[in-house]
């Protein structure tokens, strides 16, 4: 329970500070506990960082598998995960901002790497539907998948709730960015 308040406070203060801005004391007084107990549950402020990105893809990857359920055509597959994927990062999850703001970030090359393990899985998950469309032959998949993941990510900048939904933000860059 207390590792759990911990994370979603480090959340919150990552969400708001960054990485580099938020202090280990900044983050144990959000959660309600004295400074040293940090230590109890992890190592570092790296170590809580990257607990706090895996939450993140945890809980995108949950959305991900509840949007694909039960969709087989692999253009409605696309679409459902990119309806996923901005429903969470534009939730106000906090959670979700750490993970979604931390692709953006320059790191230590340790920490990068560290962050880059879930990215990568997740990334490859796209790939996959990616690769399952009938695409023409001198579509390059890997490129496709970044400018997508690249276009998803950036909406979280200039998204405002009540103009257009999420899956229908998704149904138009879906639909634009393919020209099917």
């Amino acid at each position: 329970m207390r590792r759990t308040q911990l994370v979603a406070a480090a959340a919150r203060v990552f969400s708001r500070r960054g990485y580099e801005g938020a202090s280990l004391r900044e983050i144990c007084a959000a959660a309600g506990i004295l400074a040293g107990s940090l230590y109890y549950h992890f190592k570092s402020k790296e170590d809580l960082f990257v607990t706090v990105h895996a939450e993140g893809f945890r809980e995108i990857n949950a959305a991900l598998d509840r949007a694909l359920e039960g969709q087989t055509d692999p253009w409605c597959r696309l679409e459902a995960a990119c309806a996923a994927h901005l429903t969470e990062l534009v939730s106000g999850n906090e959670v979700a901002v750490v993970t979604g703001t931390s692709l953006f970030q320059s790191a230590r090359p340790a920490l990068q790497r560290r962050l880059n393990r879930e990215r990568d899985a997740y990334e490859r998950r796209f790939q996959g539907l990616i690769d399952a469309l009938p695409l023409p032959q001198d579509v390059d998949h890997s490129l496709l998948r970044l400018t997508l993941l690249g276009a998803l990510n950036w909406t979280r900048i200039w998204f405002r709730p009540g103009k257009k939904t999420p899956a229908a933000l998704a149904r138009h860059l879906v639909t634009t960015l393919l020209r099917r």
